[in-house]
């Protein structure tokens, strides 16, 4: 008899060991596998619950055990303390590290980057696509006349708020939130410098805005920037309309068009400069950095108009005439024909 329960009492004791070694190693053995480094992390929506955590887990296939990640997840309560937002990890993390990561709610700081955005659509599209906030949400709030007046912008102006520029944030963000980052980017990208620079050229700051807009849109040669935004400051001098194609496509809301033909010029709208003077209402586009500059740092010079190679170079031709500018538009034009480009 004795000897018989010693027996079950060895057996008990390695059952138990057994099972304290499973235990442990459920907890602090290798449970994540990253088999792409793209893959190396989840987002967690807000609102979601242990389930909906698990869910995506589970489908990114990111655990070896999810039994032991289950386990791991209930001893340590996580169900009471999930926080939403975007979480990486390393691979052969253990759940014990995981579930630790993922209850303290220290995410890590996403990388949003926006550039050559024509529209407020496409701005919360790309957004969207980067953050948790829904593209909806963004653009209702871009257009919300009163949301946006306390910062001093319309829907007209409020393209010119958004400086291109890669910029770290919390993945759960607010689209008011990244809307009041962006304000404060705004102001410290708009120092004492610039402002002063741009009340040297008798330009508000959305004036510049709009300017650089449509030098972004003339050339993707940066080296021509400052020249062209010299001749639209001259034709402002003196009184000549922009004439600028780039508003016109924006007007009739195709930038795919390569050719701006007459009947567009007719277009019923404030950014048609063929015929309306001055600038347009607020920027065709987020304008660039460099675009920014370009008007800011504008070449003094005596030219009134500008037109494109006729070699496709990208470059353009400078002309303080209009009967030399008329000569080089003609041979852009015949080039454009040529090419069989008529739209």
């Amino acid at each position: 008899m004795k000897k018989g329960f010693k027996f079950v009492l060895l057996v008990f004791v390695v059952l138990l060991a057994l099972e304290a070694c499973k235990l442990l190693w459920w907890i602090y053995s290798p449970g994540v596998v990253i088999e792409n480094a793209k893959n190396n992390y989840i987002n967690i929506p807000t609102g979601s619950e242990c389930e909906d955590v698990r869910k995506i887990i589970v489908d990114r296939g990111l655990v070896r055990n999810i039994k032991a990640f289950d386990w791991v997840a209930e001893k340590k309560n996580y169900r009471n303390f999930i926080h939403p937002g975007h979480y990486e990890f390393e691979d052969g993390m253990s759940n014990n590290d995981l579930i630790n990561l993922l209850r303290s709610g220290i995410q890590t700081p996403v990388s949003v980057i926006f550039n050559n955005i024509r529209s407020l659509e496409k701005l919360s599209g790309t957004i969207a696509g980067q953050i948790e906030a829904d593209s909806s949400e963004i653009i209702n709030l871009l257009l919300d006349e009163n949301y946006i007046s306390q910062f001093g912008f319309t829907h007209e102006t409020v393209l010119g708020t958004f400086i291109p520029n890669t910029y770290e944030f919390y993945w759960n963000t607010s689209a008011s939130g990244f809307m009041e980052r962006m304000i404060k980017e705004y102001r410290r990208f708009w120092n004492k410098e610039r402002k002063n620079m741009a009340e040297a050229k008798n330009l508000t700051l959305n004036q510049v805005s709009a300017l650089a807009s449509i030098v972004d849109a003339e050339t993707v040669k940066e080296t021509e920037k400052n020249r062209i935004a010299g001749v639209y400051l001259n034709r402002l001098k003196r009184g000549i309309r922009l004439q600028a194609d780039p508003t016109i496509l924006f007007a009739i809301g195709d930038f795919s068009r390569n050719r701006v033909l007459k009947a567009d010029l007719l277009v019923d709208s404030p950014y048609n400069t063929y015929r309306h003077a001055g600038l347009p209402p607020g920027p065709i586009s987020v304008p660039s950095v460099s675009g920014i500059d370009a008007v800011l740092n504008a070449e003094d010079h005596s030219f009134l108009y500008f037109c494109a190679r006729a070699n496709m170079s990208g470059y353009h031709h400078f002309s303080r005439t209009l009967r030399e500018h008329n000569r080089y538009a003609q041979k852009y034009r015949q080039a454009l024909n040529k090419l069989k480009i008529m739209n």
